[in-house]
């Protein structure tokens, strides 16, 4: 059994850290979780390019009887992005010891930091709606989201040919899934069964048109009088979310650091002596880009 030392006390501190924040990252996460996150544990720097794959468009041949088949050279298409935000939430501890023998009081420490980067992970990610170029936006600004609108956003996922096996995800503000909630055909027992019962009674809207819907509290909106909210209709491939890991502190610099790792996520957590304070400093931080790679397979939804 190895001896315990102030270096593996230091190191399971950190260990413990790291392994409740990625669950709390992830729980606070509505875009993040539902966007192609490509991740791999190798180091990364801020400005980075990450090159990402997109699948080239091919035909079908019909091949006669004693007839060749038809070579193709499709070009695999590749959407670069930069590794451009490097977010951290840092805080405090004064008496670490007592947060190990209180595991409740870690949450307390913990759970501000973690929420405050998945709202920077969140607001980046909607802020991508200027890039759904490819499709007619729908509905207008200052305006209730209706049925209508809804539906054309859906047709032009599926005339963009978005994969029937991709969900469609529809993320709109606070208004706009009130709105939702109160048209009759989704949220009365007689229109849509058990599911407008739930609707009324829970207050989830839950699918609409084939959309599953989320509400957000970083939906981006612009203007004034009226102000336009940028809702935005998108299958999962519509978005890349690329992180890397970042570097280890320098050996003998008095920061230790762990990496929280879970699918196709991770983050880092630092921690390091502070003598002015006389206390122990945690730092959680993500190195991530996000970009939109298939400007088809999304749709700006005015309100």
């Amino acid at each position: 059994m190895p001896a315990i030392t102030s270096t593996n006390v230091a190191q399971a501190i950190v260990k413990l850290v790291a392994a409740d924040a990625l669950p709390a990252l992830m729980g606070n996460l509505v875009m993040g979780n539902l966007v192609n996150r490509n991740y791999e544990p190798v180091l990364g720097q801020a400005g980075d390019t990450v090159n990402v794959p997109i699948p080239p468009v091919m035909s079908a041949n019909n091949i006669a009887e004693g007839g060749t088949v038809q070579t193709q050279n499709p070009n695999l298409g590749n959407a670069q992005i930069v590794l451009n935000t490097h977010a951290e939430a840092t805080f405090q501890v004064p008496d670490v010891t007592k947060v190990l023998a209180v595991p409740d009081l870690l949450k307390v420490y913990m759970e501000p930091a973690v929420v405050a980067i998945a709202e920077r992970i969140e607001t980046d990610l909607l802020g991508l709606y200027a890039q759904f170029t490819s499709n007619s936006t729908v509905g207008a600004p200052g305006t209730t989201l209706t049925e209508a609108v809804i539906d054309s956003a859906e047709t032009a996922l599926f005339q963009a040919k978005v994969p029937a096996s991709q969900q469609k995800n529809l993320i709109v503000d606070a208004d706009a899934y009130s709105a939702l909630r109160q048209v009759n055909r989704f949220s009365e027992y007689q229109s849509a069964g058990d599911a407008g019962v739930n609707a009324l009674i829970s207050g989830t809207v839950g699918r609409i048109k084939d959309f599953n819907v989320f509400r957000s509290q970083f939906v981006a909106k612009t203007g004034s009088s009226p102000v336009t909210t940028h809702n935005v209709a998108f299958a999962r491939d519509a978005i890349g979310l690329v992180i890397r890991r970042l570097p280890q502190p320098l050996p003998g610099t008095g920061a230790i650091a762990e990496y929280a790792e879970l699918g196709n996520f991770g983050m880092r957590v630092v921690m390091s002596y502070q003598p002015n304070t006389l206390s122990q400093q945690f730092t959680v931080d993500v190195l991530y880009g996000a970009a939109v790679v298939r400007p088809s397979f999304g749709v700006q939804v005015e309100s």
